[in-house]
């Protein structure tokens, strides 16, 4: 039987800050626990610490930095990062590993805490399971007390923010420019507040920065990628060609097109694979997705002389199974989209590249270039649960999702799943008349706020 984890979910270890497992007496364990598991072999070893904005991350950061020094492990600081920035340094910098504290898209009293391998990749769940076991079993074996010179020593890289700009720049091909575009870019008040205005700067557009004045509280604060409305606003305002709202880590990328329409990471991820399979590029045709995407790209896919491949939710599941087929694109319905020939994992500036490359190769509008799918409608309803059973085990819930399933035939889609970070069941459902399938998920979320309320 698979063994469960008691401190990781999806996307590494989140929670309200200074509340177990947020505090700063776990994040010790944890930095003693990530150090002992990567710490291989006699030669000194070194791990890279990054972190978002919020006013806690000083706390957890410091917290962090302790225990991997404990372990004897020297420390790398880089401060305020996006999560692929801190994953492209800790590979460009040899580190043995990276950590990110950030609690990605959630409000500032939250955060969170995360690990990237050596090679740029999230930890695989065996890892993590490991870390689990040294912290609940192996903390306090007097072997893992080194003395006098072998304690770990911190130091900072004062280039990180430049270091990243260069890789993301990287990305965007050599001989094309943005000269002539005007570009709002929504930074959440969060990591990429200094990176992605002054990626797009270097690269010639005219910037019109918004959410880059982070005090700590105000971090996805009504921005962001969860939240455009003022992207939008900013972007008929000022009569730009494109709005990209990122989100509290930088992973996430949601577009604006120049009529005020929110451009989502399914379209995101149409535009790119479209035009990836007209150059030739996208590796076996085909474009990894989890469950949660629309069934419209499936079909932009097929259109286009391509397929999707579906994975569970979660982007280092879609980069799992992209490292297992060969694959290149891969992503998330929430703005995740990782281009494998670019970059490890997530990477919301590297996503604005993508595409604006296309717009400029192509001479089209956003607009255009997101008609390329075409959304079934689709209803998500959250809801809160304070217990997680395997909802196979639940004859209420497991009957009505049939029955919804049955009605729905081969037009469309009904599930529901657990989220890995939150007390939430999140109750999806897809099909062709909206009002059909309003009613359908609010059946759904009836019972299980029933069974699980």
């Amino acid at each position: 039987m698979e063994k469960k984890k008691r401190l990781f979910g999806t996307d590494g270890i989140r929670g309200v800050a200074n509340i177990e497992p947020m505090t700063a007496e776990t994040a010790l364990k944890l930095g003693r626990a990530v150090a002992y598991v990567f710490k291989k072999g006699s030669r000194r070893h070194k791990i890279v610490i990054g972190k978002d904005t919020r006013l806690s991350g000083y706390m957890l950061e410091s917290a962090m930095m302790a225990g991997i020094c404990s372990m004897g492990v020297d420390v790398m600081i880089v401060g305020p990062l996006p999560t692929p920035g801190i994953a492209f340094i800790a590979s460009s910098m040899r580190a043995d590993a990276g950590v990110v504290i950030s609690a990605s898209h959630n409000p500032y009293q939250d955060n969170g805490i995360k690990f990237f391998s050596r090679d740029g990749l999230k930890l695989p769940d065996e890892v993590e399971l490991e870390i689990e076991r040294f912290i609940f079993e192996n903390q306090e074996d007097p072997s893992h007390r080194p003395t006098a010179s072998e304690v770990g020593k911190a130091y900072r890289i004062d280039d990180a923010v430049g270091r990243y700009v260069v890789f993301a720049k990287n990305s965007f091909p050599k001989e094309l420019t943005l000269n002539g575009l005007k570009i709002v870019v929504d930074c959440a008040n969060g990591a990429t507040y200094r990176v992605a205005p002054e990626a797009l700067y270097e690269l010639g557009a005219d910037v019109v920065p918004i959410g880059v004045n982070p005090d700590g509280e105000n971090i996805n604060k009504g921005c962001g990628s969860l939240y455009p409305e003022s992207l939008k606003e900013e972007v008929m305002r000022s009569g730009a060609d494109i709005g990209i709202a990122l989100d509290g880590d930088g992973d996430r990328c949601i577009l604006v097109d120049e009529r005020g329409e929110v451009v989502d990471g399914d379209h995101v991820m149409a535009i790119c694979a479209t035009a990836m399979l007209r150059e030739g590029t996208l590796k076996g045709n085909t474009l990894v997705a989890t469950v949660m995407s629309n069934s419209g790209l499936d079909e932009a896919l097929k259109r286009a002389g391509g397929r999707v491949v579906r994975t569970r939710v979660g982007d280092r599941y879609v980069v799992e199974e992209m490292l297992r087929g060969g694959y290149n694109l891969g992503g998330e319905q929430s703005g995740h989209i990782v281009f494998l020939d670019h970059t490890t994992t997530g990477d919301g500036v590297i996503t604005a590249l993508q595409v604006l490359a296309i717009m400029v190769r192509s001479g089209k509008p956003l607009s255009e270039l997101a008609a390329v799918m075409t959304s079934y409608p689709q209803v998500l309803l959250n809801v809160r649960v304070t217990k997680k059973p395997d909802l196979d085990g639940l004859p209420a819930v497991r009957d009505t999702l049939e029955k919804i399933r049955r009605r729905l035939k081969d037009r469309g889609r009904a599930f529901i799943r657990y989220s890995g970070t939150e007390p939430l069941a999140r109750i999806t459902v897809e099909g062709e008349n909206m009002d059909e399938i309003k009613g359908m998920a609010e059946e759904l979320a009836g019972v299980v706020r029933e069974e699980l309320g």
